[in-house]
């Protein structure tokens, strides 16, 4: 390669200072570090599935005491067919835990009709 002197009417070749290179490197790597922390902090604070369906499950217990109806704001990020499964389990839960028979008979153990 050889050096020829520069072609007339030609601007000077701009010259970067020296440093400005490598701060803008350090720069857009703090920044990325930043953003990492920061997406980790968030992810790691966000509640889990089992945690919102846990929250959904304890709302529709406290609404079936107080007889409300409807679905629960906590219950908002539930996936509906998980949410069926914890209505009816709740519903279930919320029934008489005594057995009663609905027919109310008596029988004396003889052959005399006495069932009724």
């Amino acid at each position: 390669m050889t050096n020829l002197p520069p072609m007339p009417n030609t601007p000077p070749v701009p010259v970067s200072k020296p440093g400005r290179s490598r701060r803008n490197v350090i720069i857009a790597a703090a920044v990325a570090v930043a953003l990492i922390i920061g997406g980790g902090i968030y992810w790691l604070t966000r509640p889990s599935y089992d945690d919102i369906v846990r929250g959904c499950q304890k709302a529709l217990a406290a609404q079936m005491e107080a007889g409300g109806k409807g679905k629960p704001s906590a219950c908002g990020d539930v996936k509906k067919d998980d949410y069926d499964v914890l209505v009816i389990s709740a519903a279930i839960d919320g029934m008489s835990k005594t057995d009663k028979d609905t027919l109310d008979y008596y029988d004396n153990g003889t052959i005399d009709g006495s069932v009724g």
